[in-house]
């Protein structure tokens, strides 16, 4: 692995980006976890995939659809979901030092539970209106790239405070680890999706330009809740575009 990219970093990534009960010898490396974060995303969809896919046998594709989501809150700790709900409660500020002090606050109120609702609402709405095969492709491009838009945000855009995760993400983050991380998620992508890549690219960077660019102006920055609305607005984009391609196209397994 002369590129940079030690395996143990994946289990670091792991360890960041989830509930499972990883034990490292040392705290989690953040410079080497974070390229692995598309990597541990998709691993996480295609257990979310497999999920759903199994249990659209079983019952309707609501119910599957909403056990798949809640699986993948347990999973990753509503991780992101955290994210994005402190984020947009933060919006509410006039100011963008009280921003900064509202997304400091664990607490959550009106926009964040909002928030939180509406993009699980959206997630299970798209994933029931998908095949078992396109719902499982769909949740790995979309756990793949949400975490590969975030990396890319840290790479490029500045943090809004000099202390916090999404700040030592951000000082750790080399031009070449931001290449990789996005780099990955893109050909994990493809994989999984064939040309379904070209337009879940699209819907990513389009959300991680216009989150980014929304932050930057609000809070002077972004941070580790905002790189996980990031994820969020990426996650469901992607589930959106998705439902289109599906419903005129194959994939390409």
């Amino acid at each position: 692995m002369s590129n940079g990219l030690p395996p143990w970093g994946a289990l670091s990534a792991a360890q960041l980006l989830t509930r499972i009960p990883i034990r490292l010898r040392a705290a989690p490396d953040v410079a080497k976890a974070v390229p692995w974060f598309p990597v541990v995303g998709a691993l996480i969809g295609a257990a979310i995939g497999g999920v759903v896919a199994g249990l659209m046998e079983l019952t309707t594709p609501g119910v599957a659809a909403t056990v798949a989501v809640l699986f993948g809150i347990v999973v990753t700790g509503a991780f992101h979901e955290d994210g994005l709900a402190d984020t947009a409660d933060a919006m509410g500020g006039w100011t963008p030092e009280r921003r900064r002090e509202i997304l400091k606050d664990s607490r959550h109120g009106s926009y964040g539970v909002a928030a939180m609702c509406g993009t699980i609402v959206l997630r299970i709405a798209c994933i029931a209106a998908l095949a078992p095969a396109a719902a499982f492709a769909a949740l790995v491009a979309a756990h793949t790239l949400g975490r590969g838009a975030a990396v890319g945000v840290m790479g490029l855009a500045p943090p809004v405070s000099t202390d916090g995760l999404g700040a030592d993400y951000a000082r750790s983050l080399t031009r070449s680890r931001t290449v990789t991380g996005v780099a990955g998620a893109l050909a994990i992508t493809a994989l999984a999706t064939g040309w379904w890549v070209g337009p879940f690219a699209v819907a990513a960077l389009i959300s991680a330009v216009m989150v980014a660019a929304v932050a930057r102006r609000a809070f002077g920055g972004v941070s580790g809740d905002i790189l996980g609305a990031v994820e969020q607005v990426a996650e469901c984009a992607i589930l959106v575009v998705a439902t289109g391609l599906a419903s005129r196209h194959p994939l390409w397994w």
